[in-house]
């Protein structure tokens, strides 16, 4: 296990600058994972760890030693990309005996003990004489898995493995990246665009926005406590109400108020509502109207119209409205979250 220091990386291409500034220490045998939406820059700042995109500025160093112009392979890092890449006419052995191979580390005998430790690992021991073809996904990426660790590499490096399988699979697999992190302690810089990813697999989440680091926190402060509008609305459905705060309460634009937590600041500001923090409630202190109900099987989803604006709400399935009715709403101060302007 060892520790991953970025220091003031700037990437362009061209007159692009696609990161700018970018400052992150991982410490050895953390999970930390990048997201963002789709060109925030967070798989160009992965290939640039790996040593597959060169930097326009900056430092990345692996335990200390600068490896910013060492080509990848002199990295000692490993990494796990979208397509698991697995060679057909191999075996599940082979397969992950290959880099080993191409390296030519270690005796044979000893590679093959680093194939057994890495399928144990990943629980595929007694599947190593299958082929690719006789796999199903989630066994696919497992092996895939095993191939990146069989080195014990210094860094692992996952660019959205979890994106080419279905919802149910995908769930399992983070099962699984949990208990596999957790056995094998490597440290970890995953890259996704799914936020239930990288709070449910993450002992930090580095949220991406245009190219800069938004906020970087452990998974439940992030969540809970977002620095920005942006981190608020990009994790979790966060209803974001602008109002006026005196006097202990939020007045909203139809002047309906909202009790805030005490200390909260003072005069422009925007409320952070989370869909689960609103009730649905007969003597609730606001009123809504119903837009839409979306069924969601054990929940309703509603979006309603509140202060001249629309807001998401969820409610058990059990309490059904629709569109056009009016609604009560209750929302506790401890659950309000504040941000300044």
């Amino acid at each position: 296990m060892s520790d991953l220091k970025l220091t003031n990386i700037v990437k362009a291409f061209g007159k692009t600058q696609v990161l700018r500034d970018i400052n992150l220490t991982i410490r050895s045998g953390e999970f930390v994972s990048l997201l963002g939406a789709s060109g925030c820059g967070k798989t160009t700042l992965l290939r640039i760890v790996a040593g597959l995109e060169t930097v326009s500025a900056g430092k990345v160093e692996i335990d200390g030693v600068d490896v910013t112009d060492l080509s990848p392979e002199k990295r000692d890092i490993a990494m796990m990309f979208q397509s698991y890449a697995l060679l057909p006419h191999m075996t599940v052995r082979e397969n992950v005996r290959f880099p080993l191979r191409m390296r030519k580390q270690g005796t044979r005998e000893e590679q093959y003990e680093c194939v057994n430790a890495a399928l144990e690992a990943v629980q595929l021991s007694h599947l190593a004489d299958r082929m690719p073809r006789q796999l199903s996904g989630g066994q696919q990426q497992r092996v895939a898995l095993a191939r990146a660790i069989v080195s014990n590499p210094k860094v692992l490096l996952l660019d959205e493995p979890l994106s080419n399988l279905d919802a149910r699979l995908r769930e399992d697999m983070q099962v699984e990246l949990i208990e596999i992190h957790r056995r094998i302690g490597l440290t970890t810089l995953f890259v996704t665009h799914d936020q239930d990813e990288a709070l449910s697999l993450s002992d930090r989440v580095v949220l991406m926005n245009g190219g800069v680091i938004e906020q970087e926190a452990p998974p439940r402060e992030i969540y809970e406590t977002p620095a920005t509008a942006y981190a608020a609305s990009f994790l979790g459905a966060a209803n974001l109400i602008p109002a006026t705060v005196s006097d202990g309460v939020a007045r909203l634009a139809d002047g309906q108020t909202i009790a805030v937590p005490a200390g909260s600041p003072k005069g422009s500001v925007t409320l952070v509502l989370r869909q689960e923090n609103v009730e649905i409630a007969e003597g609730g202190e606001l009123t809504a109207n119903v837009v839409t109900r979306v069924y969601l099987g054990s929940r309703n989803r509603y979006i309603l119209e509140l202060a001249c604006q629309r807001i998401s709400v969820v409610a058990p399935a059990s309490l059904t409205f629709e569109p056009g009715m009016e609604v009560r709403l209750r929302v506790g101060a401890d659950r309000v979250r504040i941000l300044p302007g």
